[in-house]
Formats: C-alpha cells, structure tokens, sequence
C-alpha cells in the first residue's frame, strides 16, 4: 500500500499534448520573464545586504585597532551620473535608449572607520552603479499606468525583465540550476525515493538528502562518510522517545508502520539519548587535516 502511494506523488505528465495543455495556463500566471524580474529584486533588496555581511569588515593586518565596516547597503532608483558621487535627475529607459547611456542606479552604504583614535561613520556613500531591470522594484516604469507609461514613451505591453546597457537592451540567459533552500522529493538513479535539500548561505553550502534503503530511512549529507538512520538524527535533535518521534512525522498508521523499522534499527544500535545520538554522527563526521609544512 505503502509503496503504492508513493508511486502516485512522483508519478508524471506523459502525454507530451498533456505537457503542451499546462504551458498556456503557466505563462498566463507566471508570465515569459516574472522569474527573471523576482530574481533580480531579491538581489537587490535581499542578497547584496548578506553578501555585505559576509564581508562586512576589514582590519588593517599592521593595527587591528584600524578597520572599515560597512553597516548597511541599499541601491537607489535610477538616475544620471555626471562625475563620481554627483547624481543628477531620475532618468527613464527611453532617455538611456536615445543618449547611449546605462539605465543604471547608485550602491550606497553606511560605513564605520576609524581615522586616528576617532570612530567615524559615513552614511549615504556612492561606491558604484548598477544596472537596473526594466519593470523592477528599483525601476521608474513599475507601478505607472498607461498614460504614464505612454507619456514615458514605453510600450504598456513590454513585460521587461531586460537592460538597457550604452543604449542598447541586454538580457540574461536563463540558466537551469536547482532550486536552494527547498525541499525536492523524487527518485534517484537507484530508483530510491529520497528527499533532497541544497542548503545555501552566503559563506557555506551544503546537500541533504533522506533517503529510503530496505524500508529503512537514513540522512546522507557530504560532510558524513556514512548515512545515518533517520531515528538517530531525531534524537540528536532531542526527540528522545519513539513517541516523539512518531508525533513529529505523524500518528497515523501509516506513519507510524513506515518509522517503525527506522526506530528498531536505532534501538539495535543502542542509541537511547541525545548524548548518544551526537557521539554516534560525530564517528561519522569528515574532518580534515591540515599539514603546515
């Protein structure tokens, strides 16, 4: 029965004319280039403030006491640029598309610094320009109706999603990539029904999977040399009783039939505690060892 189910949610679209029906319904929510525009605004208000934070400050190596962090970045809307740090009026795409120019926005951050024994902060610093995406948060267009479009001499009907670089549209090419930070559940080239996580940070990334091997469930992750029985991880996590256990993945009979042998497997390797649950990952940990020669 079991086995049945889960058949049915990998189960496929086969009929290619079945594939051909969603494409319509996809594009008339989703759209030609709403991906492209999402992706864009979650770097410019999301990303850039994590990388930021990953590199946010710097020590002089000969006086640690000297050193410059940044405490915030944001990017502007568009506008012209005359020299460095002297931004005129906001500029739209069609002015850039005439005058040959970047429909670009300023990167300004706050800084923090120490100038002799004297802390200073600095805020609303241009440190450079980005290009900005038509019908972007950061864009001019978004928002406006079509008499305001119209009197911008934009098309109402252009999605955006592009760049006007030096006068010219420029787009990016869409690249296949897996999806981070979220749960994929399929079958592997073993056939084994497994879960699957791309964890990433803006310093470390890192894959999870939960796989299914002889009605057992086990965690496999690129820093263990071995799976790991799924039981295990749960205690290490500080779900000691079975019973916990069980109620965190569901009390139906069903999930209790598939935990089951997981949880006797657990119970064969005598491990009872948190304590002992951590002692058994850390046997199955990499570490590496550096040489200094």
């Amino acid at each position: 029965m079991r086995i049945k189910e889960e058949k049915e949610l990998v189960k496929d679209v086969k009929a290619l004319q079945d594939k051909w029906a969603l494409v319509p319904a996809f594009l008339q929510v989703r759209g030609l280039v709403k991906q492209h525009i999402a992706s864009f605004d979650y770097f410019v208000n999301e990303d850039i403030k994590h990388i930021m934070r990953a590199n946010a400050k710097m020590t002089s190596d000969a006086n640690p006491s000297f050193y410059l962090k940044y405490l915030d970045i944001r990017v502007g809307m568009p506008s012209s640029e005359e020299g460095f740090n002297q931004i005129n009026d906001k500029i739209t795409p069609h002015e850039c598309r005439l005058r040959d120019m970047t429909y670009s926005a300023p990167i300004m951050v706050d800084i923090e610094y120490t100038r002799g024994n004297q802390r200073v902060v600095r805020k609303g610093l241009t440190i450079g320009r980005m290009p900005i995406m038509l019908r972007s948060s950061k864009c001019v267009l978004k928002n406006m109706t079509e008499d305001e479009l119209a009197h911008a001499q934009e098309c109402p009907y252009d999605p955006g999603g592009y760049f006007v670089v030096r006068g010219s549209e420029k787009v990016v090419l869409i690249q296949e990539q897996l999806s981070k930070n979220r749960i994929m559940i399929g079958r592997n080239s073993k056939r084994e029904l497994q879960c699957e996580v791309l964890s990433s940070t803006s310093d470390r990334k890192s894959k999870t999977y939960v796989i299914g091997k002889k009605q057992k469930y086990y965690l496999r992750h690129n820093q263990l040399s071995d799976d790991v029985p799924v039981a295990i991880v749960f205690k290490a996590m500080g779900f000691e009783s079975d019973y916990d256990i069980v109620s965190a993945v569901g009390l139906e009979e069903k999930f209790i039939a598939a935990m089951s042998p997981s949880l006797e497997e657990c119970s064969a390797h005598q491990v009872t505690t948190q304590e002992n649950a951590l002692q058994y990952i850390a046997t199955k940990v990499f570490f590496l060892l550096i040489t200094l020669l």
